[in-house]
């Protein structure tokens, strides 16, 4: 621990890396200009050299900022560049409202299914924050989250029906049917060019493509060699691609990777499982800076903001396994 505790201190005494050209980049307020469909791909494409990308797992949580919140994610993009991953949840009267679990419980002052509220009835209660505080705001509309986002950021919509305990099967095939209908032409999110979704196999990812959703991307768990050649025979172009690599980059797929990277493909991995969970903000910093090290393309957190001052350059993040392994050698 002491030895990455110094890598630290090094890591955080240097400058940011420069951006390359090529694809839609961050300004001086940190929000990505994307323009059209194809825009979006080419900011999601691999390139060698390219700053490594910190994505905001539920818009990013800071004390007095709640998860899946609009303040959240303009306090978040306010500190860096990044993206969102948010959830949703329908009303007793069919809104989609930002909400991560079936209950408001864990995330409001209030008890209770969404699914048993309208969407006025939801606005009496207070998001409450990481540390269980309650704040002064109120649960958003998926709709209002999409506005704030336009022409500034992308997000990735994790439809939680598909495999949340306690939805049914009709459900589950109801969440999916929406989700294609908001997508396709005339759709509530056909105008939109910032969407790409988590799925959870490549059935899931299959069902949208069959049904003619062609203006969102797909990350898809490519974690093992079958997994990537049943990518490759699924007829989902590569440039619709972002492959999950679960909790940590994996050595023993290093020749995935580059054949991934071959085709214009970017790897994210997610610590919220992992590093994350560390308690104390100075150790999870050490370990966001060995994930860092093993140099994903994407890292997902609840705490984008414990990244900032860390390197995400790739040529700093080498210099550091350089300097470190020369040190070992001695």
């Amino acid at each position: 621990m002491k030895r990455y505790l110094t890598i630290l201190a090094a890591a955080t005494m240097l400058s940011c890396g420069g951006r390359q050209a090529g694809y839609p980049v961050a300004g001086e307020d940190h929000a990505v200009k994307i323009a059209s469909f194809e825009e979006f791909q080419s900011y999601f494409r691999y390139v060698p050299g390219r700053d490594i990308i910190i994505s905001a797992h539920r818009g990013g949580m800071q004390e007095g900022y709640p998860e899946n919140c609009i303040a959240s994610c303009e306090k978040t993009l306010s500190m860096m560049p990044t993206f969102f991953e948010i959830d949703f949840s329908f009303t007793k009267d069919s809104v989609m409202v930002l909400m991560h679990d079936l209950t408001i419980d864990r995330t409001t002052d209030g008890k209770g299914r969404v699914a048993d509220y309208t969407y006025e009835e939801l606005q009496r209660f207070r998001l409450v924050d990481r540390d269980g505080n309650v704040t002064d705001y109120r649960i958003p509309t998926l709709a209002e989250v999409l506005e704030w986002g336009k022409d500034k950021v992308a997000f990735n919509f994790d439809n939680k029906y598909i495999n949340t305990k306690g939805v049914g099967e009709a459900e589950r095939r109801r969440a999916l049917d929406y989700y294609v209908e908001q997508l396709l032409p005339g759709g509530a999110w056909s105008e939109y060019h910032n969407i790409f979704l988590s799925v959870r196999s490549l059935d899931e990812a299959l069902y949208y493509w069959n049904a003619g959703v062609r203006n969102a991307m797909f990350c898809i768990e490519i974690s093992t060699p079958e997994q990537f050649r049943a990518f490759e025979r699924s007829g989902i172009p590569w440039s619709y691609l972002i492959a999950a690599s679960r909790k940590a980059m994996d050595p023993a797929m290093t020749e995935i990777y580059e054949k991934l990277h071959d085709r214009g493909v970017m790897v994210i991995v997610s610590v919220t499982g992992s590093a994350d969970r560390v308690k104390d903000r100075r150790d999870r910093r050490v370990e966001y800076l060995r994930t860092l090290l093993s140099e994903p393309d994407i890292i997902e957190t609840d705490y984008p903001a414990d990244f900032v001052g860390l390197p995400v350059g790739r040529e700093e993040l080498r210099a550091i396994r350089d300097r470190e392994a020369e040190r070992m050698e001695r």
